[in-house]
C-alpha cells in the first residue's frame, strides 16, 4: 500500500516507524521534549540515525488534562521546526501533530508530508478542507472528549464497534472531499480506560476491514506504566512487547519515542512472518 505524502510516496507494504518530537514543555514523556533549535536538530539526527521513516512534530501537549494553547503560541513553537527543516533537507516524511487549520496555514511548507490530527477534523472542520487542496497524507485519530476531560470516566457501548462506526462516518466525509491518503489511529489512551485500550489492541486487526493503514500509538502510554506500576521513563520494555502485538494485529505504523527499539521489533516481526 502506497500513501502520497505531498509528492513523496510512503510504501507501507512493510511497517514503518514514526518518531515523536515534542516542541513542548509539558508532554508526558520528558525525554521527548525539545525546545531549542539545537535540541531539535540533535533529536532529528538521532531518530534518523536509528531508522525513523516519519518524524512527527507536535507543539501542543495532548496528555490527559492538557489545556489547549493559543494559535499564536503553537505557531511560535513550530516556526523553528520549519526553519530547521528548510536548513537540513531531511530525507524522511515530515508529519505535524496539529488540528487547527490556521496553524497549518501560517506555517505551511511543501516539506510537510502528513498531518496527524487527534480530533479527526472534529475540532476544526476546515482542516480537512485545507488538506484537500494539497497532497498531504491525513492521519485521523479517535478520541472521546478532549485532552482536558477525555479520561473522566470514558464509556462505550462496545468500544471497538463504536470506534469502527466513527471511522466509517469520517471516511465518508473525507471521500466527499476527495482525500484518499488516509491513515487511521484508534487512539490508545485518548478517552479510553485501561480495559478499553487492551480490548482495542486485542481486536486491532478488525480495523483492516476499512482498507486503510493502521497507526498504533502505544509508546510509554498509561496502559503500560499504570498497569505495571512504573514511571513512563521505565516503560520501554512494555512498549516493545505491545508493539509486537500491534504488528501481529496488522499495524502499519508504530508511533514511538524510542526509534531504535521499534525498528528492531519490526525486524524481528518481519523475520517471523516473512
Amino acid at each position: 500500500m502506497m500513501i502520497n505524502c505531498n509528492g513523496t510516496l510512503l510504501d507501507l507494504s512493510t511497517p514503518k516507524v514514526m518518531g515523536i518530537i515534542n516542541v513542548t514543555p509539558d508532554s508526558f514523556v520528558a525525554s521527548s521534549r525539545v525546545m531549542s533549535k539545537d535540541a531539535i536538530k540533535n533529536q532529528i539526527d538521532k531518530m534518523l540515525t536509528e531508522g525513523a521513516d516519519i518524524l512527527d512534530f507536535g507543539a501542543m501537549s495532548s496528555r490527559p488534562g492538557a489545556i489547549e494553547i493559543s494559535i499564536e503560541e503553537e505557531v511560535r513553537r513550530l516556526i523553528p521546526v520549519m526553519e530547521i527543516l528548510e536548513e537540513m533537507n531531511i530525507d524522511c516524511i515530515v508529519s505535524l501533530d496539529l488540528y487547527r487549520s490556521e496553524v497549518l496555514s501560517r506555517i505551511y511548507s511543501d516539506k510537510i508530508g502528513m498531518i496527524n490530527d487527534i480530533t479527526a477534523g472534529n475540532r476544526d472542520p476546515q482542516l480537512p478542507k485545507l488538506l484537500a487542496s494539497h497532497q498531504m497524507a491525513y492521519c485521523i485519530m479517535h478520541m472521546q472528549g478532549t485532552p482536558e476531560n477525555m479520561q473522566n470516566a470514558p464509556r462505550y457501548d462496545e468500544v471497538v464497534m463504536d470506534i469502527m462506526k466513527f471511522f466509517i462516518k469520517k471516511l465518508e466525509i473525507l471521500d466527499q472531499l476527495h482525500i484518499e491518503d488516509i491513515i487511521i489511529d484508534p487512539g490508545f489512551g485518548f478517552g479510553k480506560s485501561l480495559n478499553h485500550n487492551y480490548e482495542i489492541l486485542r481486536k486491532l486487526s478488525s480495523f483492516q476491514i476499512l482498507e486503510r493503514p493502521i497507526l498504533a500509538g502505544l509508546s510509554r502510554k498509561s496502559m503500560i506504566h499504570k498497569l505495571l506500576s512504573i514511571d513512563p521513563k521505565d516503560a520501554l520494555n512494555g512498549s516493545t512487547a505491545l508493539h509486537m502485538v500491534a504488528l501481529q494485529q496488522g499495524a502499519s505504523i508504530l508511533r514511538v519515542h524510542d526509534v531504535r527499539a521499534a525498528r528492531e521489533v519490526i525486524q524481528l516481526h518481519s523475520q517471523l512472518y516473512s
